[in-house]
């Protein structure tokens, strides 16, 4: 197929000029050894937690189906290798992408992952629906960011889940700058274009915006991770309230943050500011949109969203009344605690090195201690607390767990 030929076969607002972008420059860098993923993953609970993340009030199930929609070079091949038992159906536009994935397919044997080189906005034509909708660093670089979700919400399953993540814009402040400097000087996504960035990025003031970002993301040293960042042909970032009208235009409920305490006014330095209590009385989403802009830095947001017509429309996780007193807390795996140098009446410190904010943790007295060391995945939390147990107290301790990504709870017993 000549390369006007896969022009013509795109849908509508997706140029060659991005899919030949991602042929030359695959993102994210290829890998060519999976092993220590699959390690991880080894483990059950790992697997019942991402699971209940996203279904908090149904049964476990291993057997569901995955689409990974712009599934790089190697995403859907590790969603097979994390989900052994489910069906996983990759697509990308991009041949190169298609075939690293090939290549990991064959490598370590995955005959549960299909793979399609296939524009998101095609999605219908696989003929297939799924359980599960993986779209992470993509829709943000669709010309038409709406007609791809629509597209994925058509094949998403009314009970379905979807994972979605898009850039935000206040953490990408000096990226944005970057990307108009190399407009107005005329560094393009070449071999020599690269070069010279690299030559650029080198002389940046450590005052600049990008400096810091540069100093904490390792990925900026591979080549194809800074075209991606700063030399992609199409890219924009949504705020929170425009997520949040994105997904409303095209049908879709937000259900939680993947990692909500960076979004949360219950947790780190956000409650504890004067203005606590008064942006306790707004509504989620004001709070969420608060904590953006306060925090300033966050690069993305990624989120667990549904079918606005989606038949579980009970909270997803409530503590009012009595019913988490049924919910089975789970542990996150990878959350820490800490025990050494700690202040007086503090015997343990819970932390999430995901939430990337070191403002962000957790400090529990003896009592907690014995109850977060007790969960075990199987009992729920009125089993784990017993006859006599303090319930107010122990009600605000398992809402701080769940704020501060330390749990997540199968509700399905309900």
């Amino acid at each position: 197929m000549s390369q006007s030929d896969k022009a013509d076969s795109l849908p509508p607002g997706v140029t060659a000029e991005v899919q030949n972008f991602y042929d030359r420059y695959p993102y994210p860098p290829p890998l060519d050894n999976l092993e220590a993923y699959r390690q991880a993953w080894h483990d059950p609970r790992r697997r019942h937690a991402d699971f209940h993340l996203f279904w908090p009030r149904r049964l476990y199930r291993e057997d569901h189906s995955i689409l990974v929609a712009g599934c790089g070079t190697s995403q859907a091949p590790k969603h097979a290798m994390r989900w052994p038992n489910a069906q996983i159906t990759g697509v990308d536009f991009s041949a190169t992408s298609v075939q690293h994935s090939a290549e990991l397919k064959r490598k370590y044997k995955l005959d549960n992952l299909e793979l399609r080189q296939l524009p998101l906005e095609n999605i219908g034509e696989l003929g297939k629906s799924f359980d599960r909708i993986v779209c992470t660093g993509v829709l943000h670089h669709l010309a038409d960011p709406n007609a791809g979700l629509r597209a994925l919400r058509s094949v998403l399953n009314p009970q379905g889940a979807m994972h979605l993540m898009v850039y935000a814009p206040y953490g990408r402040r000096g990226i944005y700058m970057l990307q108009e400097f190399c407009r107005r000087v005329g560094i393009s996504a070449t071999d020599s274009g690269i070069r010279d960035l690299v030559m650029v990025l080198k002389a940046l003031p450590s005052e600049h915006p990008l400096a810091s970002v540069l100093r904490e993301a390792p990925d900026f040293r591979n080549h194809a991770a800074l075209a991606d960042a700063l030399l992609h042909p199409q890219d924009r970032a949504y705020s929170v309230p425009q997520l949040f009208d994105l997904l409303d235009t095209n049908r879709l409920r937000f259900g939680r943050w993947l990692r909500q305490a960076p979004y949360s006014i219950h947790c780190g330095v956000m409650s504890r500011i004067p203005d606590a209590l008064r942006l306790a009385q707004l509504p989620l989403v004001d709070q969420y949109a608060a904590a953006e802009l306060f925090r300033g830095t966050m690069m993305r947001h990624s989120a667990t969203v549904y079918r606005d017509d989606h038949p579980d429309t009970a909270p997803p996780i409530t503590f009012g009344g009595e019913e988490w007193l049924g919910y089975i807390p789970i542990r996150v795996p990878d959350a820490v605690c800490l025990r050494e140098r700690l202040p007086a009446g503090v015997v343990a410190v819970l932390a999430n090195p995901a939430a990337a904010y070191a403002d962000i943790y957790l400090p529990i007295n003896a009592r907690e201690t014995r109850l977060f060391e007790a969960i075990d995945g199987k009992r729920t939390v009125a089993e784990l607390l017993g006859r006599g147990g303090e319930l107010d107290a122990t009600r605000s301790f398992f809402e701080r767990l769940w704020w501060h990504d330390q749990i997540v709870f199968d509700a399905s017993r309900r």
